[in-house]
């Protein structure tokens, strides 16, 4: 995944919006106007993203390619490279748990309206 697809496939989730709020390099994606994916342009071959801490524990240890979220809540997030060592598959579904996980944070209404 590069990071033209990383974002088409942040872009196609039902409320999804983008900004460049930290600078010029960082990418990020919202839900609700909560951040589900960061994303550094300059480098474009890793992202950070959410995960259930118990669920991110077991990914760390499980794949070299996932790390604790690099200047993030290290409980929170992950930080995945996207260096061919993780299956499409599996960088979909790390981001679509991120998003998931944000989504249901939201208050009942907004859910509602985002449509899902």
């Amino acid at each position: 995944m590069n990071i033209e697809e990383l974002r088409e496939y942040c872009l196609q989730k039902p409320g999804t919006t983008e900004g460049l709020p930290f600078g010029e390099d960082t990418l990020v994606f919202k839900v609700g106007e909560k951040i589900f994916l960061l994303t550094s342009l300059d480098t474009g071959n890793r992202f950070n993203a959410k995960c259930d801490p118990e669920r991110a524990i077991e990914l760390r240890e499980q794949f070299d390619e996932i790390i604790p979220g690099y200047h993030m809540n290290k409980k929170h997030w992950n930080t995945v490279y996207m260096n061919g060592q993780l299956t499409r598959k599996q960088l979909n579904e790390l981001i679509d748990h991120s998003y998931e996980l944000v989504l249901s944070s939201l208050p009942k209404k907004l859910q509602e309206e985002i449509g899902n």
